[in-house]
């Protein structure tokens, strides 16, 4: 689900309309804004045992209890110590329009030696299964909450499987968008709070993709609830990336000679490491040095052009030039596809080194068909379409896709109809994302990250929404958020990038102590690295190349003497 310098979007018009209909006060008195106080530890009040029959909350069954002892779980090199887990369901129930059963199932791990903090684990795609709840975010994850001693949650959002035939049933769409985190939140509370004795100090919410969906609804709907979000790659508009996921194929399909059924031959492999290098020609050496990396992003996209900085075929395609509707058919992708009258519904896509990712590559031509297509029919059309015994084997994804008309499924992501009371829009959405003035006041502080060479969720996107809380804020923004886009990486991690990183441990640090951070260290994951190595780092890095993360609009830049493989020979400076 799937800039140049930045211009006014849809989103910002939306947002602009938002503003002047809701408004916020736009006088936000930021000296004002409380300082919270650091979370304190505990201790388990009962061994895992006794707390079977100490547990319970309203609408929900606790399945188990279980003891689970040191270095059971890991997460890199680290054992997690001993802990208690959790499982069970809230608010069964039989599907009204399919007659399935239904459930939030849900688990939750409560360390021994707890440091008085909860985490919501957010989880990705369409959510179906209830992952480990660790709470680790960032690349290969050296550490993650439950390592640090959180309370942490992990659900499947309302349905049991990772198929999108659980939309036909009303309630499980909105549990999905939005209502399943107003339900596991209080009853997780409920359950620490009989677990040692109190409340938890502080709660945080952290997820990545549509987990990052998830944590920036929560930063708007729940943030009396949380006191620090961790956003990663924000599909916060995942309906419409979805529909422009299949719209992009489509124009990937009228490149001449294109196999619908290998959408590669549009724009092959060797063609797009040809585009990468013609990339890195144009904007590696903008940040001080030629390193492989485009730190400087947008200004890189506004010094390339496909158009004239790639070689246009004479003849015929040998990977070494793109064709004119080659160059036709990519640009009008990165630019942003757009309905029939030309009006673009999404976001742009920079340019930018990760291009040939194979990230980039499946999100650009497998997604569209075998994700996409019907995450759009069932939970993102309103009403979805027509399966017999909502069945996933009664759809055909290639058939729908070349099929959809953009225009209309544009406009099904935004309707209603019947039973389904609420457009995509409404339940996938932050209601309005640019205010985020509960949190602010609150004291609560919101950390978001981004790939560049993310090819479904646009790091442009997400710019745009920070420029658009920036403006709420009176260009203060960064006195409670942060953005950080991460050059090279693709959807959450991997690809040319340092893709390894901790933000949970700043996030704490800014939301307790007032620390706000000036930079986030990545490392690259070359060989030998605990957490999985990165395939497809160059072969002329070190493996543990090291960067800043630098907070928008800061860009990591070299120092002109230094190791160029170290964090330490850069420093984040204004563009």
């Amino acid at each position: 689900m799937n800039l140049f310098l930045y211009k006014p979007s849809l989103l910002t018009l939306a947002i602009s309309s938002c503003v002047a209909y809701g408004g916020l006060t736009n006088a936000a008195d930021f000296s004002a804004i409380p300082q919270l106080s650091e979370a304190t530890p505990s201790v388990l009040a009962a061994s895992c045992d006794g707390l079977s029959s100490l547990l319970t909350a309203s609408n929900t069954v606790i399945n188990s209890v279980e003891r689970v002892s040191k270095g059971e779980l890991t997460l890199g090199d680290n054992e997690i110590e001993e802990h208690c887990l959790v499982k069970g369901k809230m608010h069964e129930r039989i599907g009204e329009v399919d007659g399935k059963p239904y459930a939030i199932g849900f688990e939750l791990r409560l360390p021994k030696q707890w440091n008085g903090r909860f985490l919501y684990q957010a989880n990705g795609g369409l959510d179906g299964v209830v992952r480990t709840a660790e709470g680790a975010l960032g690349g290969g994850p050296l550490t993650g909450a439950l390592l640090q001693g959180f309370a942490v949650i992990s659900s499947d959002a309302g349905h049991d499987r990772g198929l999108p035939t659980f939309a036909y049933d009303p309630q499980a769409r909105l549990d999905y968008g939005y209502q399943a985190v107003a339900k596991l939140t209080p009853m997780a509370k409920t359950v620490i709070h009989q677990a040692y004795g109190r409340d938890p100090d502080r709660s945080y919410f952290a997820g990545c993709s549509n987990g990052g969906r998830h944590a920036m609804v929560a930063a708007t709907r729940y943030a009396n609830d949380y006191d620090g979000i961790l956003v990663g790659a924000p599909g916060y508009r995942l309906p419409l990336a979805a529909v422009a996921s299949i719209a992009g194929a489509q124009v990937y399909s009228t490149v001449p000679n294109t196999d619908k059924k290998d959408l590669k031959t549009a724009f092959t492999l060797a063609e797009r490491t040809m585009v990468s290098k013609a990339i890195l020609a144009k904007c590696d050496a903008m940040d001080g040095v030629k390193d492989g990396m485009v730190q400087d992003f947008r200004s890189c996209q506004t010094a390339f052009s496909i158009q004239t900085d790639v070689t246009t075929c004479q003849a015929d395609r040998d990977g070494s030039c793109l064709t004119q509707p080659q160059k036709d058919a990519v640009d009008s992708i990165f630019k942003g596809v757009t309905t029939r009258d030309g009006k673009r519904f999404y976001s742009p896509f920079p340019y930018d080194v990760g291009i040939n990712n194979r990230d980039q590559m499946m999100w650009e031509y497998s997604a569209p068909i075998e994700r996409d297509s019907g995450a759009v029919a069932m939970i993102f059309n309103t009403p979805p379409v027509e399966l017999k015994g909502y069945s996933i084997r009664n759809f055909n994804g290639a058939d729908f896709v070349w099929k959809a008309n953009i225009d209309d499924l544009v406009a099904k992501v935004n309707a209603v109809s019947g039973e389904y009371k609420e457009s995509s829009m409404s339940f996938m959405a932050p209601p309005a994302p640019q205010d985020m003035s509960t949190l602010r006041d609150n004291g609560g502080k919101i950390m978001v990250y981004h790939g560049v060479s993310d090819a479904i969720f646009s790091v442009q996107d997400t710019e745009a929404w920070y420029q658009a809380l920036d403006a709420e804020n009176n260009g203060h923004a960064n006195e409670f958020a942060q953005f950080y886009p991460i050059p090279g990486m693709g959807h959450c991690r991997g690809g040319q990038a340092t893709d390894q990183f901790d933000m949970l441990t700043p996030l704490v640090a800014w939301v307790e102590k007032g620390q706000k951070p000036e930079q986030v260290i990545a490392t690259a994951r070359g060989e030998g690295n605990s957490g999985g190595v990165n395939e497809e780092l160059p072969a002329s890095w070190s493996a543990n190349r090291s960067r800043p993360l630098c907070p928008y609009p800061r860009i990591a830049t070299y120092d002109g003497v230094g190791d160029v493989n170290s964090a330490k020979s850069f420093s984040c400076e204004a563009p």
